[in-house]
């Protein structure tokens, strides 16, 4: 399947559960595991589950299952591998405190590269 319409099926995935602040980060860049990854917010435990479930569910209907999904049992911070997309969902707080979009971003790749 090409990126772009994966890319579209999850945010549109997310959209549909009101999933907050979506981003959509390229890491094609400076990550070999991965080209896109795509973070969003959900308001409290059970959002961020159900966030992550609607994604497994919409890419699921059209033939792409996830490599792995991690943390629903808490639910603080789902991780669904796609391979071509990692999606991150995530509390609020957890979001800040760990600050992915920071951590993925241009200056911080050209800076581990040296």
């Amino acid at each position: 399947m090409q990126l772009e319409v994966l890319k579209k099926i999850v945010v549109d995935a997310l959209e549909e559960v009101k999933a907050q602040d979506i981003r959509v980060l390229d890491v094609r860049h400076v990550a070999s595991f991965t080209d896109l990854m795509v973070i969003a917010s959900g308001s409290s435990t059970r959002q961020v589950k159900a966030l992550a479930d609607k994604v497994v569910e919409k890419c699921s209907a059209v033939g792409v299952r996830p490599l792995g999904v991690e943390g629903e049992r808490e639910a603080e911070w789902v991780l669904v591998d796609l391979t071509d997309i990692v999606v991150h969902v995530m509390l609020p707080q957890t979001r800040d405190f760990y600050n992915l979009e920071k951590l993925w971003s241009v200056d911080v790749a050209r800076a581990l590269k040296g």
